[in-house]
């Protein structure tokens, strides 16, 4: 964040609290809220999260300090946060049924189209050029999941949402199926009312539908055993213990999304970006296990499945491959890819084509 003027000729600023919300829907956030960089006592929770180590490999988790959760300090001269949330949910997506397929591979939702992180940070240069052009050069700094920033506690303090029992942000409009992004500034502008209530209630839903039991507390998840984190941020292997619960799950997880109440009053994005790519929604494991990765990176320019890169892809769907019934064409697929060149995915094929076999033997001995 450059320098900035003290704001003297600055316009009332609950008048430019007010534009700059019409600004945000003009832009195509569904929602937008103020909030001040108080974070005290999230600081606590989230140091008590990483004492127990529930972060696993995150390292970046704890690598910033207090920078995290006091905004001053990762951006000198921030007094205020603009938090936003943007609908991804795309429409006539394939999603229970893919999860329910256990010959589909099932992507996380918000993965199945580009990636958000360009859109949503061009979106909020726009609307720090349009403050600009009414307070004059201010400072500021944009983020959207790119930087040690509590995102969701900052956007229940703006008003968004409350934190379920699941750790996600849940708004009583959209259940838990947004992105957020926040523009650090030194404008001091009037805040909006936290989120006064949690609506979650006696229901348990989330914690009882995740596979892995990864929602060890109300609002705590233990990354170890979650498969968002066990497919996309763990480096090595996937401890065995969990892969079965993995399913065909093979980049990220939403069990705890979809089963929310609130989820049934997420209304589809018109956002073109998120439509579904390569038919990431349904394909199948096979298909997908198919790709070499050549193909890996071409279709997957532009999307957040770049993230766990080829080897830990061809590691997630092998998995899914060893859970799925069995078939002479998975067998002969895993097979195929035991000489590739990496331990981790020949550690994951064998370990799949045993479980594909010993199907293929119940199936032998029941007939």
């Amino acid at each position: 964040m450059s320098s900035s003027p003290a704001h003297a000729d600055a316009p009332d600023l609950h008048a430019l609290a007010e534009r700059i919300k019409a600004w945000g829907g003009e832009l195509g956030f569904q929602q937008l809220g103020i909030t001040d960089v108080d974070l005290g006592e999230d600081e606590a929770r989230l140091a008590r999260w990483l004492a127990a180590g529930r972060h696993g490999e995150m390292g970046f988790m704890a690598k910033h300090g207090t920078k995290r959760t006091r905004p001053a300090e990762l951006v000198p001269g921030t007094v205020r946060v603009i938090s936003v949330r943007l609908d991804y949910l795309p429409a006539e997506v394939e999603t229970l049924a893919t999860l329910e397929n256990p010959e589909a591979a099932y992507v996380s939702r918000y993965a199945t189209g580009r990636d958000y992180h360009k859109l949503m940070r061009k979106r909020l240069a726009t609307l720090a050029k349009w403050i600009e052009a009414e307070t004059g050069p201010f400072g500021y700094r944009a983020f959207v999941d790119s930087a040690p920033v509590m995102e969701r506690a900052l956007a229940r303090k703006a008003g968004l949402g409350w934190v379920g029992k699941n750790a996600m942000l849940l708004n009583p409009q959209a259940g838990s199926l947004f992105f957020l992004g926040e523009l650090y500034t030194d404008l001091p502008l009037p805040v909006d009312e936290a989120f006064a209530s949690e609506h979650c209630g006696s229901c348990s839903a989330c914690r009882t539908a995740c596979p892995t039991g990864a929602i060890v507390e109300d609002r705590v998840v233990d990354a170890r055993a979650c498969i968002s984190y066990l497919t996309i941020e763990l480096h090595g292997a996937i401890p065995e213990r969990y892969r079965e619960a993995m399913g065909n799950r093979v980049f990220g997880c939403d069990d705890c999304q979809l089963v929310c109440p609130f989820t049934r009053f997420a209304t589809p994005t018109t956002e073109p970006d998120f439509t579904p790519r390569h038919d990431l929604d349904r394909a199948s494991l096979l298909a997908l296990f198919a790709w070499g990765e050549e193909e890996f990176l071409d279709k997957t320019a532009g999307s957040p499945l770049r993230r766990t890169g080829y080897e830990r892809w061809l590691r997630n769907l092998a998995v899914g491959l060893g859970n799925a019934p069995w078939s002479e064409a998975i067998e002969a697929a895993l097979k195929a890819r035991l000489p590739y060149p990496s331990d981790l995915v020949r550690e994951h094929v064998r370990w799949a084509l045993a479980r594909q076999r010993e199907k293929r033997r119940q199936i032998i001995a029941i007939s």
